[in-house]
């Protein structure tokens, strides 16, 4: 069993070896047959199973705030088409070692600003959101040579969390720090040896700073531009945007400079608003790629959409 301090019961633990057999199976399968077939799949998975699952309406209601001026059938078609870039993905994670930039699948754009944080030996806080298939954002970041701690969700198995570490690790990423207190002190400890973080700052949380996205309040993770002003650090924003034939363009952008004014609370406050900008920017670019799915915006924001139906 798990050896975590938590006390499993051995009919969970029974039940985690057989999601864990067939997470297993599923990559083993995945792998057999090959990146453009194992994404095809999950492609064709998702957007044929994903509009008939509940969490479709929270894709549409997302859509809806969004792009308000968006006809009601384009907003239909484009939350199909984002289950499918959802389901490629999640089929793709599985063989990720065939993916990375010596694949020659993955364009990288701004690599010279990679090259200089490499040389130069200083570490930042990278910033982005879940667009398109966010491990190739990482894999180009192990391919540059920058040290650079890889924060991570842990899956409720941890059987399965074992194997997702493990196929991340065939792909060269090996510095994970889990969300939590835990990981927070793991970043901190990494960011003083001097090594980079990188963080997905797209996704509500409740505790944060109030900004403004896509014209509504949202609440985001204040940790990115914390970390920023206490090493005296930029964030650098990174983007995916997928290609046809499994491919993909990834983009170091220009760095964002906080300023540290003493107003502690407000410029984390400004810098968590121009993180929460560049994502919407990236996804009104591409909003095919961005993950709808997720719950973004806070009750009040669903509950006035309600009332307007």
């Amino acid at each position: 069993m798990p050896g975590d301090d938590r006390k499993v019961s051995l009919r969970q633990d029974l039940i985690w070896r057989l999601e864990a057999a067939a997470f297993a199976g599923f990559i083993g399968l995945m792998r057999l047959i090959g990146l453009e077939a194992a994404s095809n799949f999950g492609g064709w998975v998702l957007r044929t199973l994903g509009p008939l699952v509940g969490t479709h309406k929270v894709v549409m209601r997302n859509l809806r705030i969004a792009f308000p001026e968006m006809s009601e059938d384009d907003r239909r078609r484009l939350a199909v088409a984002q289950w499918e870039q959802t389901g490629r993905t999640f089929a793709e994670t599985a063989i990720m070692d065939r993916l990375t930039p010596a694949s020659g699948r993955i364009d990288i754009v701004g690599a010279e600003r990679l090259e200089a944080i490499r040389a130069f030996g200083r570490p930042v806080v990278f910033v982005s959101g879940h667009m398109a298939n966010i491990e190739t954002m990482a894999a180009v970041l192990v391919a540059s040579g920058i040290p650079v701690q890889v924060t991570y969700r842990a899956a409720n198995n941890p059987y399965v969390d074992a194997q997702i570490i493990a196929a991340r690790a065939r792909y060269g990423v090996k510095l994970f720090a889990p969300k939590g207190g835990d990981g927070a002190r793991e970043l901190l400890a990494g960011m003083a040896r001097g090594e980079s973080v990188a963080l997905m700052n797209d996704q509500k949380f409740s505790e944060g700073p109030e900004v403004v996205f896509f014209g509504q309040p949202v609440n985001a993770a204040p940790g990115p531009s914390r970390l920023a002003l206490r090493f005296g650090t930029v964030l650098q924003p990174m983007s995916v945007v997928r290609l046809p034939g499994v491919r993909f363009r990834v983009t170091a952008h220009e760095p964002i400079e906080l300023q540290n004014t003493g107003d502690r609370a407000g410029d984390i406050a400004r810098g968590v608003q121009a993180v929460t900008t560049f994502v919407e920017e990236r996804v009104r670019e591409h909003p095919v790629d961005w993950f709808w799915v997720h719950k973004r915006w806070p009750d009040k924001v669903y509950s006035a959409l309600s009332r307007e139906s």
